[in-house]
Formats: structure tokens, C-alpha cells, sequence
């Protein structure tokens, strides 16, 4: 497809124009990389992450906060990182099919993108598609992570907000307080809260952030509860995401969010970049299995290579 008349059909608000941007880009073309740099910073959408283990219901939560959004005649856009088939390397989109009931609302976008073995839970295509969503002009974007525990911490890199769910079950409490996971939540959510041992699990996440290290601007993150299949505690997070972006606009925080996430994105082409110049240089890591080279030696190999650009 041309790119000018691609570009052109994106700014008169055409859906497919968005979803084939969104793909050129997430494939690697370089006439993605184009209609980003023709797009980037349009747009001021309030990003959010929603983070947690898996089981912790964040899909739900995710489909009842879209519901709440469209009630106040905002706009949403859905970004959801499915774990990558790991024969494919395309996404299961089990989180999409559970928010298919808002698939006629044009106020509404939803998107599963492949993780593609990113550690963070994060796809590397993830702040890229950000950038089109918001140039296409939704009032708020969620980020919903594959759920892989603490070493989720990459969504704080690219949301505004970041939303902690944890459920009562599961050792959910024992996951939180352990070291890179306390530290990445704005809010907390204990979902499922019907269940017993809710309020033991509120308590001692209160517990631990009276001990935490102050957050920027002097924020400190609330504990809600929720019961996202009965939309319970949803009208509450939303307001308390409105809380938290107020606090980032009155702090001059935004910037330095936007900063991050530019940076994490450029950090993720380089992940990628390595990731796919190891599968194309089997005689260099073959020497290092032998002693032959040292890692550092075959990764500068490595890197030295011309890049391989896709077209279309």
C-alpha cells in the first residue's frame, strides 16, 4: 500500500489504516518507521499499565474499566501483549477474545500484540503502537501485560500510571513484596476481593508502603479493592487513575514519563536486534560453545553486521 495515501486515510480516522500501521511496524518495515516519524507526538492520550500475575483477572478488569470509560463518552484503545506462540511466535489474543462484547463500538480499539520472548512482558512494538494510537486520537490507552510476575517492571517504563492487580489467592501477596514489583505500582488492586483473606492482603500492602521509599512528587499509592466480574470498586480506579494523572501534571512529571518511554523503546530495538542477529549467526555462537570465542567477542561480530531491513 502506498504510505501517502496509508497516512491519509490514518488522519481521516479510518480504523483499518490504524490496524495496518500498527502491523507494518510490529513486523519490522521501515514504512512503519516512516508514518511514525510523520506521526509521533500527536495526540495526549493517558496511558495506563495494568500489571499482575496470571489468574489475577486482569483481562475483566480490564473489560469493565473500558465500560466505564465509554459511560463518560471518552475514547480507549486496548493494547493487550499475549504471550508468543512459541512455534509462530504470534499472539494466543486469549485477552482480546474476552473483550470482543465492545468489538461494534467505534470508541473503542482493542489490539493483542506477541510478547516475542521479551522478558519485561512487553512486546518490543509496544511503545510504537502507543505513539500511533495516540496520534489517532484516543482519550486513554491500557496496556495489559502478559502476567509473568516481577519481572514485569518494564510497564512502568511505558504507562503514566501503573496499576498493580493481586488477588487474595495464589501467594499473590508473597509476588508483590518481592524487590522490582512494590516499587513499579501507582495503584494497588486486590481483585476478587470476595475471596477469602482480601482484607489480610490489603493490610499488609499498606503495611509495606508505609516503609517504602517516598514516590516522585510525594505520591502515595492507594489500595483498592475489586470485584471485576461484578464491575465492584471499578467506578473507584478510575477515579483514582484521574487522581494520579492530575498529580503527574501538577508535579511536571509527564515529560519525564514520555522521556522513559522513548528510551525503553530504542533499548527494545536493541534487544531485538540482538535477539535476531544470534538466529542468523550460528557459526559465531557454534565458536563460543567451543571456547573458541568469548561471548563479548562474538556479540561485537555480531553487531557489527548491516542490519536487515524488511519491505513490503
Amino acid at each position: 500500500m502506498d504510505a501517502a495515501a496509508l497516512l491519509q486515510r490514518f488522519l481521516a480516522g479510518d480504523m483499518r489504516a490504524l490496524a495496518r500501521a500498527i502491523t507494518l511496524v510490529e513486523s519490522g518495515y521501515p514504512e512503519g518507521q516512516e508514518l511514525l516519524k510523520r506521526l509521533r507526538g500527536r495526540g495526549n492520550s493517558r496511558v495506563v499499565g495494568l500489571t499482575g500475575s496470571p489468574g489475577a483477572g486482569k483481562s475483566t478488569l480490564s473489560d469493565r474499566l473500558i465500560e466505564e470509560i465509554r459511560k463518560r463518552g471518552e475514547t480507549v484503545a486496548v493494547l493487550a501483549v499475549d504471550p508468543s506462540s512459541p512455534f509462530t511466535g504470534g499472539a494466543i489474543l486469549g485477552d482480546r477474545i474476552r473483550m470482543m462484547r465492545h468489538h461494534q463500538d467505534k470508541g473503542v480499539y482493542i489490539r493483542s500484540l506477541a510478547s516475542r520472548g521479551a522478558l519485561g512482558g512487553l512486546a518490543g512494538a509496544t511503545v510504537a503502537s502507543l505513539a500511533f494510537l495516540e496520534a489517532f486520537g484516543f482519550d486513554r490507552i491500557l496496556v495489559e501485560t502478559v502476567g509473568v510476575g516481577q519481572s514485569e517492571v518494564d510497564i512502568a517504563r511505558v504507562a503514566d500510571t501503573t496499576v498493580l492487580i493481586l488477588t487474595p489467592a495464589a501467594g499473590d501477596s508473597v509476588q508483590a513484596f518481592k524487590a522490582g514489583v512494590m516499587e513499579i505500582a501507582d495503584i494497588f488492586v486486590v481483585n476478587k476481593f470476595d475471596l477469602p483473606g482480601g482484607e489480610r492482603i490489603v493490610q499488609e500492602i499498606k503495611t509495606t508502603l508505609e516503609l517504602a521509599a517516598m514516590r516522585p512528587g510525594g505520591w502515595k499509592p492507594p489500595v483498592l479493592t475489586a470485584i471485576a466480574p461484578k464491575a465492584e470498586g471499578i467506578p473507584g480506579l478510575l477515579e483514582a487513575l484521574d487522581t494520579h494523572y492530575r498529580h503527574l501534571e501538577e508535579h511536571g512529571l509527564l515529560e519525564a514519563d514520555r522521556l522513559e518511554r522513548a528510551r525503553f523503546e530504542v533499548e527494545s530495538v536493541i534487544q531485538e536486534w540482538g535477539r535476531r542477529r544470534t538466529k542468523e549467526g550460528y557459526a559465531l555462537i557454534e565458536r563460543v560453545s567451543k571456547g573458541e570465542l568469548t561471548p563479548e567477542e562474538a556479540a561485537l561480530k555480531l553487531l557489527n553486521q548491516p542490519a536487515k531491513l524488511h519491505s513490503c
